[in-house]
């Protein structure tokens, strides 16, 4: 499944002021609130669930990376957006270093197919270095989605 699938280019956020891991939830469900992918009155619930997913077990995947997630009712597609912190912050990561680079998706609770191959994509992806030394030098949202274009193509080496 392509990022052009599932992400919503006007959610994409390159400068993440967050510092803490429910800040950074709450401001990339903000920006598909923003971005007209979720309700402004299922936000609440969808951040608490995404909590809710990470006190199971933490979505920092390592590396630098962290994926946030959950299958919500309000949403008909899958949706996702991702967001760079320029100086990372405390995940509570696998690995136990700071997390820089998010990847938020929300999906509906009939289609689990769709979220396993978005996650799929995603880890992929971020085991190519240059993808990910590229994302984090993002400073605008069009940079990250021409990544994400590039990486859809196929044109880093995964």
């Amino acid at each position: 499944m392509k990022f052009s699938a599932f992400i919503s280019p006007k959610a994409i956020r390159a400068q993440l002021s967050a510092t803490s891991k429910e800040g950074v939830i709450s401001e990339l469900v903000d920006a598909l609130v923003e971005a007209g992918e979720i309700k402004e009155a299922d936000r609440g619930d969808i951040v608490k669930a995404i909590m809710k997913r990470e006190e199971l077990g933490s979505t920092g995947i390592g590396r630098g990376v962290a994926v946030p997630h959950t299958k919500h009712a309000s949403v008909e597609k899958l949706v996702g957006t991702v967001g760079v912190s320029e100086t990372g912050l405390d995940f509570e990561s696998l690995d136990g270093h700071d997390a820089s680079l998010f990847f938020l998706l929300v999906s509906p609770p009939d289609r689990p197919g769709d979220h396993l191959r978005a996650l799929e994509n995603i880890s992929r992806q971020l085991r190519d270095d240059t993808f990910c030394r590229f994302l984090r030098q993002s400073k605008r949202p069009e940079d990250i989605l021409q990544l994400l274009e590039e990486a859809d193509s196929n044109q880093f080496g995964t």
